[in-house]
């Protein structure tokens, strides 16, 4: 039975990872109520909910690159790896209510920027767990691991997220702009895994 599980195929886990991914980014768009007045003025309230929507759309495609970037280099995957990916997927799920609060609120309250942050602490650390059982299932001399090395992009973004959340009571746009850090350091394209499937594959 545990030789079957290492076995088994990631095809089925990607689809379902892209489909849920798909529909969150969905449930985030039909956020954005369209105002029901005909002037431009009439779109100021809209703003801040579209801002959160600009961010939170970044943030959950960051994570469908990065996943989809793992999955590249895996060969295979078992069942604590089909609940650790449903455990990300849990978070990430989360995204479109927070948004819609925080866009809501429009920065009045510390409470719904706090918990925005959670929810982006919890995605990282479900994402983490995520690669340490892939790793684990792989070997520590996979291409996974070699390209990931110590991830300290991970660590340090977890260390802004706790700072973030504890500053959302003191000024709730200095958390915001630390949520936009955070995305800056993960839009910018990671190149290990890419590059190091280049290096096995000998290729300049």
């Amino acid at each position: 039975m545990s030789a079957r599980l290492v076995n088994m195929d990631k095809t089925r886990m990607e689809a379902f990872s892209d489909g849920v991914i798909a529909i969150i980014i969905t449930i985030m768009v039909l956020e954005l109520k369209a105002p029901s007045g005909h002037d431009i003025e009439d779109l100021k309230p809209v703003i801040p909910v579209f801002i959160n929507y600009i961010l939170s759309f970044i943030y959950v495609g960051i994570y469908w690159n990065n996943h989809h970037h793992m999955m590249k280099v895996v060969r295979s995957i078992n069942g604590p790896i089909l609940w650790a990916n449903l455990h990300l997927l849990f978070w990430l799920s989360l995204i479109p209510f927070v948004t819609a609060w925080m866009g809501e609120n429009h920065f009045s309250s510390p409470w719904p920027i706090a918990l925005y942050g959670l929810l982006l602490l919890m995605n990282g650390v479900a994402y983490s767990i995520l690669v340490f059982i892939l790793i684990r299932h792989e070997g520590k001399n996979s291409v996974l691991a070699t390209a990931l090395g110590n991830d300290k992009k991970g660590k340090i973004s977890v260390l802004i997220y706790s700072i973030a959340i504890e500053l959302s009571w003191v000024n709730t746009y200095i958390s915001f702009i630390l949520y936009i850090g955070v995305a800056c350091i993960w839009f910018i394209p990671d190149k290990r895994i890419e590059k190091k499937i280049v290096e096995e594959k000998g290729v300049e």
